[in-house]
This record gives C-alpha cells, sequence and structure tokens, in this order.
C-alpha cells in the first residue's frame, strides 16, 4: 500500500469518517524527523516520519503525550495514530493552528505547567526508556530522585560524552556529590515534558499554549523549569505563573545549572565541540559550590 493510502486509512480508523489527501505541504523547523500537513481541504493533520527504526520512538513519544493529556493540566496535540510502512514510520497528530506569542499566553503555559507538575506519580523514571532529541533515555523505575539522576542522566551523558573524546574536569568529583545539592530539597515525581524549551511550545490562534516534541518521564519537576532557562528563558510572566502554583525552593538557583548540564553534555553528544566549554564552566561552577 502507497504512503498516501496508508495515511488515509490511518487517520480514518481514528476518526470513523472518509478522509482523502487533496494537498500536502511541508513542514520545517524539526532536525531529526522529517514533518508535514495533509488536508482534504476541511480538516488537517500533522505528519511526523522517519526510517522504520524510529518506529518504537514514535510509539513512545505517542504514550508521552497522551499520558500528558490525561492529567487535563498542559495542552498537546492529539494522537492519531502510529504507523509504519515498508521502510518509514509514521506518527499522525492534530493539527493546531498558531499565532505569536503575547505576555499573556506565556503566563497561561506557567500555569498549565505548574499544574502538571503537582500531579504526584508513583515513582522515578517511567514505564519506558525514550529520547531526548536523537539520544537514548533510560528510565529505571527508582524510589531516590539522588540516585536516578546521577545514574541515568548526569553519569549516563559523561560516558556518553566519553566515547566522543570529551569529559569535562572534575566530573567524578561532582557525580560523588551530587548529594550536596539537595540540602532542604526532597523532591516527589511529576510527569515532566523533559524536552521543554521554545522550540517545542506554540500557541493557538487564540492564545492558548500546547507543546510537542516530549521526553516524558518521572522527575523532579526543577528539571523541566531549569531547561526552560538553557536558551534564554520564557520571560518573567511564564516564572510569577508558575510559582504562584508551585513556589521553587531557594536551592533552584544553583540546582538549575546541575539539571542543564545533562542537556549541555546531550548537545556536546550530539553536536560536538561547540558546547563543550559550556559544559565545563557548568562543571566548574557547581563543583565551586560544593
Amino acid at each position: 500500500m502507497k504512503e498516501t493510502e496508508l495515511i488515509q486509512e490511518a487517520i480514518q480508523t481514528h476518526t470513523g469518517s472518509l478522509f482523502r489527501i487533496e494537498s500536502r505541504h511541508a513542514i520545517g523547523g524539526g532536525c531529526i524527523s522529517d514533518a508535514f500537513e495533509v488536508s482534504d481541504g476541511q480538516r488537517r493533520f500533522f505528519i511526523k516520519t522517519n526510517a522504520i527504526s524510529f518506529k518504537d520512538a514514535f510509539a513512545t513519544e505517542a504514550v508521552a503525550l497522551r499520558e500528558i493529556a490525561a492529567t487535563r493540566t498542559l495542552r498537546v496535540p492529539e494522537v492519531i495514530a502510529t504507523f509504519e510502512s515498508d521502510s518509514q514510520s509514521f506518527l499522525i497528530l492534530e493539527f493546531l493552528d498558531t499565532r505569536s506569542s503575547r505576555s499573556g499566553d506565556w503566563r497561561e503555559l506557567g500555569r498549565q505547567l505548574a499544574e502538571l507538575h503537582s500531579v504526584r506519580q508513583p515513582y522515578f523514571g517511567w514505564a519506558r526508556d525514550n529520547l531526548v532529541g536523537a539520544t537514548p533515555q533510560p528510565n529505571p523505575r527508582s524510589d531516590t530522585w539522588i540516585d536516578f539522576f546521577r545514574d541515568h542522566r548526569l553519569a549516563y551523558q559523561l560516558r556518553l560524552c566519553h566515547s566522543k573524546g570529551f569529559t569535562p574536569r572534575g566530573a567524578e568529583k561532582l557525580l560523588g556529590s551530587i548529594g550536596s545539592f539537595f540540602e532542604g530539597h526532597t523532591p516527589y515525581p511529576s510527569l515532566l515534558h523533559g524536552d521543554l524549551w521554545s522550540g517545542n511550545v506554540a500557541f493557538q490562534s487564540d492564545g492558548s499554549p500546547f507543546v510537542f516534541d516530549p521526553a516524558s518521564y518521572y522527575g523532579d519537576r526543577e528539571a523541566d523549569v531549569a531547561f526552560t532557562e538553557f536558551f534564554g528563558g520564557f520571560g518573567r510572566d511564564f516564572y510569577r505563573s508558575y510559582e504562584e502554583v508551585l513556589p521553587l525552593n531557594s536551592g533552584y538557583a544553583v540546582r538549575k545549572t546541575l539539571y542543564n548540564l545533562y542537556h549541555c553534555l546531550n548537545h556536546v553528544y550530539l553536536f560536538g565541540s561547540s558546547y563543550a566549554s559550556q559544559a565545563s564552566h557548568m562543571t566548574a561552577r557547581l563543583l565551586a559550590e560544593l
């Protein structure tokens, strides 16, 4: 069966009504998968496609989107279907019209994220492993956040970077001292987006925020908030609104560097040495806090 027929059949099965593609338009912006929009003249859908080897990643992304949606807090596109052809894998999502953001939009996003994080989960980790960007992200179940973050976030990324020839000075000392950063802070497991930067946030035509491309797991909510600051931040309205619902512990000002070191190391692994200096500076800054 041809790709067009497979897409039509998947949409028809989910919606229960006939769908015939009349137009197809490529959508840019992604660096991992290709994306395009299909329409029958009335309804539109967002399609992501990648090699057949990516089918498990799409399946896991669909699980994360559905789990976030089930909390009825933070808006995500509805998952229509995942499927494979002989050579490609596909993820079909609801298509949402967007517009440029305004101040009040970010305020609403902060409130919704705090509501998502307020829902307590049963353990740290997740039901399955997934990807952050294109990097495997292990999510074994754990009862202790410090152990989980040390072993399955920082230490794991450090091993990946070491395989590329980079290890920041003092990395082993930092791993052995992680508990020092959590004095006075006992995180509970929250469902995280896991890759929450501005490129994974958009606003509908009425200003309602939504997020996409999750790398979800159950972890300390501060890890999500921290990554919003990695590329410059979401603006004061977002953080003010978030803290009206869930105030941040004073130690967050230091821990956000610890959490973002994970993402910075991932960028070293994915994109090369342009991020190595930043990772080294972040490691040194954390060691200076000990």
